[in-house]
């Protein structure tokens, strides 16, 4: 701790390096505490494979949550392939900077950050150990502007690394995980890892989603099983863990992350779209109400 006389300024000729180094570290922690407070719900989309539209997921969710009238926040956490602004429209923008830190690109109710904005081009491949990224990590919840948010939405990477590990230390009080998955068993048995990972962190599992669940016909909107479907929903029960809904396969959702029009945007009566916005409904549900029932979050 730095001495009175300082005042807690870091500059002071005063101070030994020691202590301009704690007070330093007090301050980050002061301004990481501060933020998150302003956080009512922190849902972290995760799951233990790649390719199962985790991102796609949780950027739909994100703008279902702000349709509704909610302050939301979208943070992109996956470092080494952000897609979210890809997903939203959002390529090329940058984000400005305040006295305070960076300000998150708003879209509507909904604030947004991502490493993809801060690269100097989007093929840029970032090379970073786990304390690089770790830092970032922090540095996108405590020197970011988020103000008060209902919901801060985390597009988390696939697996259970250095990642969702630091997400989940620091964000703490009011978390809870939505675990995305597809109906085949070589993506079930990865994202069956992720359920044991929130566990061995006291993480509530808010929900399963089973995505790619079916295929729905852009003509006529029927949806066909021409795969298996119902094993996100198997492994929810046995796993004893909420099952949120199944979200079918559609064309349209692939041109709606090509346009930067999430698909509850561009098409929102489309049945993809309905099973997205029903599953953010019942978010909302888990979250107001953690005790009804389902995962309860931390308090």
């Amino acid at each position: 701790m730095a001495n009175e006389e300082c005042s807690g300024c870091s500059k002071s000729d005063n101070c030994s390096d020691t202590e301009k180094q704690a007070c330093d570290k007090e301050k980050a922690q002061e301004r990481l505490a501060n933020n998150l407070a302003a956080i009512k719900h922190k849902i972290l989309v995760m799951s233990g494979k790649g390719g199962v539209g985790k991102s796609s997921t949780a950027a739909n969710l994100a703008v279902s949550l702000a349709s509704q009238g909610a302050k939301v926040g979208l943070m992109d956490i996956d470092l080494h392939g952000p897609s979210i602004p890809t997903l939203l429209g959002m390529e090329g923008m940058r984000p400005e900077t305040s006295e305070n830190g960076m300000l998150p690109i708003e879209r509507g109710n909904l604030k947004v950050m991502s490493i993809g904005f801060l690269t100097e081009s989007a093929d840029d491949a970032l090379i970073w150990r786990g304390p690089a990224k770790a830092g970032v990590i922090q540095q996108f919840i405590k020197d970011v502007e988020w103000g008060e948010l209902d919901y801060l939405v985390v597009d988390c990477p696939p697996g259970t690394g250095d990642e969702p590990l630091t997400i989940v230390q620091l964000l703490g009080k009011g978390s809870g995980a939505v675990l995305v998955t597809t109906p085949q068993k070589v993506a079930l048995v990865d994202v069956r890892k992720s359920v044991t990972f929130c566990k061995k962190m006291d993480l509530p599992v808010l929900g399963i989603i089973e995505n790619m669940s079916g295929f729905v016909c852009p003509n006529c909107n029927e949806v066909t099983n021409i795969f298996k479907t119902g094993g996100g929903r198997l492994m929810a029960a046995d796993m004893t863990v909420p099952f949120l809904g199944q979200i079918p396969m559609d064309p349209r959702m692939v041109d709606a992350g090509d346009t930067g029009k999430p698909v509850v945007e561009s098409c929102p009566e489309s049945p993809t779209a309905l099973a997205l916005q029903e599953i953010a409904q019942e978010l909302t549900l888990r979250c107001i109400n953690p005790g009804g029932g389902t995962a309860d979050l931390r308090d």
